[in-house]
């Protein structure tokens, strides 16, 4: 019997990534949460971590019932209690639930919050997008201030730019506030209901729960026949007109680059204002990168005050395709060679003050001839082989060869890993 992984998953181990998969590699996960992890430093956000299972009903109630997620995606399932939970198709969800469990509210606002971790999909398997695939993230909940989507904005673009994410750009629209939708909703279901012979069969479903929902269709009669759909920024209240000239002047002043795009809805009901996709031409048709909005009503639709919001999250995976991935693997700084049975255990013993001052450290454990183990320190990309037998035991030193030169000398250890650590010099 052989088992394989269950489909829409993936390995990252030892090697992996040879073709066209960076994202099996373990080396460049380290490297983007490092540097995701460094920027969210700078701009002062905090880490959560939550549970990757909720109730079904916290992402029924905040991503919309019309949604693709909650309509096609979601992992749902009972536990033995009889409850319904879902594997966390997507982050804010959760991010909000537990700003309101906790009353962080009660905090000095806003609260600036990021995560790091695998959400879930059903959805069919396409390059970079996986039923597991893991988000970086960031929500800013408790102020209104069109700064703040400039921040989370750039601190999306900036992450990506500092991973290497090629040829990018972030489109932006304004979905409006209450008194656009007021406005502008009976127009657009107007026009659907007078072509809705022509739509697919999932707008249709939309034309009454949620019409705004019929851009992010797939379907190209669908898509061709919005064209000539009324366009919501002919519908925004001087509010909102206002808060969207303040978010793109924002942008500019920070260089990020952007364009309008006024058929961008998001798939998630709960966007107000502000919506946007970071999108790099690296990846040919599923162009996305991350993307995010403001959501200015969730919090109270979740049991918490009247408080706004606004996040982002971004796909791992779609980084590391987007991304000038570096092509080496972190260099191992020291690979002892043991050439007699009775220096393994000095040079075991040294391995082991090396690693607490700081050094990545190896030596054989299969038994392996000199001339194997010099092959498995350049397989390593050790920058030293630090040599011990017989000859070297009765002397007190061992011999450094630089890896890379080639060059060879003895070290004294008679007195200890000090003249070795400082022959190293890494």
């Amino acid at each position: 019997m052989s088992y394989r992984g269950p489909k829409g998953t993936y390995d990252v181990y030892p090697g992996g990534g040879q073709g066209q998969e960076p994202h099996e590699r373990p080396e460049l996960w380290a490297w983007a949460e490092s540097v995701a992890r460094d920027f969210f430093r700078r701009y002062n956000y905090t880490e959560v971590r939550l549970p990757v299972f909720e109730e079904a009903r916290l992402f029924i109630r905040s991503v919309g019932e019309a949604s693709d997620i909650v309509r096609k995606e979601m992992f749902v399932f009972h536990d033995k209690g009889g409850r319904e939970l879902s594997l966390r198709p997507e982050g804010t969800a959760g991010v909000v639930r537990s700003y309101v469990e906790h009353g962080l509210y009660k905090l000095a606002q806003p609260v600036k919050m990021w995560y790091f971790g695998p959400m879930f999909r059903h959805e069919r398997q396409q390059k970079g997008r996986y039923r597991q695939h893991v988000q970086i993230g960031a929500e800013v909940i408790g102020s209104a201030d069109p700064l703040v989507d400039v921040e989370v904005i750039s601190l999306l673009y900036n992450i990506h730019q500092a991973l290497g994410v090629r040829d990018e750009i972030v489109y932006l629209n304004n979905l409006g506030d209450l008194e656009t939708r007021r406005r502008f909703v009976p127009e657009l279901r107007g026009y659907l209901k007078k072509h809705e012979s022509e739509l697919d069969p999932d707008s249709v479903s939309r034309i009454e729960t949620n019409p705004l929902r019929t851009f992010d269709s797939k379907n190209a009669n669908t898509q061709a026949l919005l064209a000539e759909a009324p366009r919501i920024g002919d519908f925004l209240s001087e509010e909102a007109k206002g808060y969207f000239e303040a978010v793109k002047e924002g942008l500019a002043v920070v260089g990020v680059p952007y364009a309008i795009d006024e058929r961008l809805v998001r798939g998630l009901d709960y966007y107000t204002l502000t919506v946007f996709e970071a999108k790099s031409t690296a990846l040919g048709a599923q162009d996305t990168v991350g993307g995010g909005g403001r959501y200015n009503g969730l919090v109270q639709e979740l049991g918490g005050p009247e408080m706004p919001g606004i996040g982002f999250g971004s796909g791992v995976e779609r980084i590391l395709l987007a991304a000038n991935a570096p092509d080496e693997v972190p260099k191992l700084d020291v690979f002892f060679i043991t050439l007699a049975p009775e220096a393994r255990l000095p040079a075991f013993s040294l391995a082991s003050v090396l690693r607490s001052s700081g050094l990545s450290c190896d030596l054989d454990y299969a038994d392996r001839s000199a001339k194997g183990q010099f092959k498995q320190a350049d397989r390593g990309g050790a920058r030293y082989a630090v040599v011990i037998g017989d000859e070297e035991l009765a002397d007190g030193v061992c011999s450094v060869r630089d890896m890379t030169t080639g060059e060879q000398r003895a070290v004294s250890i008679v007195e200890g890993p000090w003249e070795l650590i400082k022959a190293l010099g890494v």
